[in-house]
């Protein structure tokens, strides 16, 4: 009996503190708060995510790389902008999700690097998604004029539901080879080749 009441402090601290955070907390911070290690406090946080999946709560565990975090289910987000005064609306161009997903699967890369593979200018594209806080500023990139990186953020991983860029959908390679050629054509097409 006092193990199953020690666990279920365990559950409440972790709760209380992501509660309180409001943003994602590192796995190894909330295994310091309980005084366990790693792997016991993931599970101990798997089964809180299990019991809030289960019940009618508004409120949903998610996992974004090594980090947790306590945040609204979304099929309820529809009953918050009702409330909100300005909820925030993104929209993304075909040449911003181009974008985006060029950084996600080749991060950390430079503009040039992403310029190279659409083809075109992506200055405007690349300011709205940091604008959107999808994608940072990763550093410089150590070569001649120290181009900066740039890479996804953690809102990328919790606006696409993913909880780490594993968890991204593996590219076929007969179909980028596809992509490639079409994207040759197109560039000859305009280029009057």
């Amino acid at each position: 009996m006092r193990g199953k009441m020690e666990r279920e402090k365990q559950e409440a601290v972790l709760e209380a503190v992501l509660f309180t955070m409001g943003e994602s907390v590192e796995l190894t911070k909330l295994a310091e708060v309980i005084e366990e290690d790693k792997e016991t406090t993931r599970a101990i946080l798997y089964k809180m995510k299990d019991k809030l999946a289960l019940s009618d709560r508004g409120i949903d565990l998610i996992e974004l790389e090594d980090s947790f975090q306590l945040c609204t289910k979304t099929e309820l987000y529809e009953y918050l902008i009702k409330i909100a005064k300005n909820p925030r609306k993104y929209v993304l161009t075909d040449a911003c999700l181009e974008t985006l997903s060029i950084i996600a699967y080749k991060q950390p890369i430079t503009r040039s690097e992403i310029e190279k593979v659409r083809g075109v200018s992506c200055d405007h594209a690349i300011n709205r998604l940091i604008e959107f806080e999808l994608v940072t500023e990763l550093g410089r990139m150590d070569a001649p004029g120290r181009p900066l990186l740039f890479g996804t953020t953690e809102e990328f991983l919790r606006r696409f539901g993913i909880h780490s860029l594993e968890a991204l959908p593996k590219l076929n390679p007969i179909q980028v080879e596809e992509f490639k050629e079409q994207a040759e054509q197109e560039i000859e097409l305009q280029l009057g080749v």
